[in-house]
């Protein structure tokens, strides 16, 4: 695509950024795959955008308009990430992606319809509370992510013991589109065991096997 799909003219943005955060809240209970803190953080993240943007409404200074640039700048980045974790993938529909002004991802005649890639990865403790997830194809020897592909889904589970399946890792679920992916946790998270599994997802939406599980203690 070679137009960006967040505007860059304030009266645009804001109301591509107000129409998405309504749409996801109205929305995330429904799809149930984005933690709380995540939704949270995305939603409250409007607040500071629109504080600077009101504040140029009527008349300002260079430095309004400066502080509201910067502004725009880093809930820009914000939306791209959160887009790019929850939304590019299932449960989100493309329906609900046209409705959040979110382009779908074409598919070529050779776009992979199956999913044979296996993902192999490393657990890496990279300060408090996070950790990251350093993933690539299962025997390869470099860490690009198979053409046409998404990603990699991670999911992951708090548990007291190790478990018995892959569907019991139900505390959080996260689109990887690059390696490493950073998963950060809450102060009453830490020395908690966390237990993770990924798998490779195409364009098409469609999700190979699952890994191993492995896990770690949040710092």
């Amino acid at each position: 695509m070679s137009k960006d799909y967040i505007p860059t003219n304030p009266a645009e943005f804001d109301g591509f950024y107000k129409k998405l955060t309504q749409y996801v809240s109205q929305k995330a209970a429904e799809w149930g795959h984005i933690p709380q803190a995540d939704l949270d953080g995305f939603l409250e993240g409007y607040i500071p955008w629109y504080t600077r943007y009101a504040v140029t409404l009527k008349p300002y200074t260079k430095e309004d308009n400066r502080e509201m640039r910067r502004a725009m700048k880093t809930a820009t980045s914000n939306i791209r990430e959160f887009v790019n974790r929850f939304l590019r993938y299932r449960p989100v529909t493309d329906h609900d992606r046209d409705f959040m002004g979110i382009p779908n991802r074409k598919t070529s005649k050779t776009a992979h319809i199956e999913v044979h890639e296996q993902v192999d990865y490393v657990i890496q403790i990279k300060g408090m509370r996070k950790i990251h997830v350093e993933f690539w194809v299962k025997g390869s020897t470099h860490k690009a992510k198979p053409d046409s592909y998404d990603g990699a889904v991670i999911k992951w589970g708090l548990l007291e013991q190790p478990p018995a399946v892959h569907k019991d890792l139900r505390t959080g679920h996260a689109m990887a589109s690059r390696t490493p992916h950073t998963l950060e946790f809450e102060e009453n998270e830490r020395g908690k065991t966390i237990y993770v599994a990924l798998a490779w997802q195409n364009s098409r939406g469609k999700t190979g096997s699952w890994s191993d599980i492995k896990s770690t203690v949040i710092p």
